[in-house]
């Protein structure tokens, strides 16, 4: 983390509750993706986890938290509201 001056951000033992989206996200990314895959070459699984991330988990997976919305369906609603606040 020094090397690349990243912040490690961690709060007190046993409460979790700063890092619930990030562990929520790789939960289901390994659950989905990364599970039960073959060992790939790097490009190939950069490739995957690119279509994952930019063609499945934003476009097409709908999200509990968001209203069932996708990300991009969210994202969308919400620079449309935005677009009339004064």
């Amino acid at each position: 983390m020094n090397a690349y001056q990243f912040k490690q951000s961690m709060n007190r033992k046993g409460n979790c509750w700063d890092n619930a989206v990030a562990e929520s996200f790789f939960k289901t990314f390994k659950s989905e993706l990364i599970y039960g895959c073959k060992l790939k070459a790097i490009e190939q699984l950069r490739v995957e986890i690119f279509e994952y991330i930019e063609c499945w988990y934003n476009k097409k997976r709908r999200h509990w938290i968001l209203g069932n919305l996708t990300v991009d369906e969210f994202n969308s609603e919400q620079n449309n509201s935005n677009k009339y606040v004064a």
